[in-house]
């Protein structure tokens, strides 16, 4: 993630539904959109299947939209996909991250200013 030396930026958005929208939860959806499954997804961010599958259901039954379809397996195999919404809400989330880091990062400086240097 973030090298020595740069910030980073941890945003938790509390939706009024009571939906807590964070890293987690949009690091899972971008592993589904690259794994295409949520169990291959759950390896590639270290997370059990049964707390990716619970954050999933949680998303799917928030949305007006489910994040993630599923398909059966069998002889043509199973996966997960991310749907129009979950692609969008990953989307809004990282342009939110993005628009909020570029806004702050004066403040973030001012802040760095006040911190002891690491060699200390």
């Amino acid at each position: 993630m973030a090298q020595k030396g740069s910030y980073r930026l941890s945003i938790r958005i509390y939706l009024p539904s009571g939906l807590r929208l964070g890293p987690g939860k949009i690091a899972l959806l971008e592993a589904v959109e690259e794994a295409g499954s949520i169990s291959g997804a759950a390896r590639l961010i270290d997370m059990s299947y049964k707390r990716a599958w619970d954050l999933i259901e949680e998303l799917n039954t928030s949305l007006k939209e489910p994040a993630i379809f599923t398909m059966q397996g069998g002889s043509h195999g199973g996966g997960s996909k991310l749907t129009r919404s979950g692609k969008l809400l990953v989307e809004y989330y990282r342009k939110f991250e993005q628009e909020t880091y570029d806004s702050g990062k004066s403040s973030l400086r001012a802040i760095s200013r006040l911190m002891l240097d690491d060699n200390s």
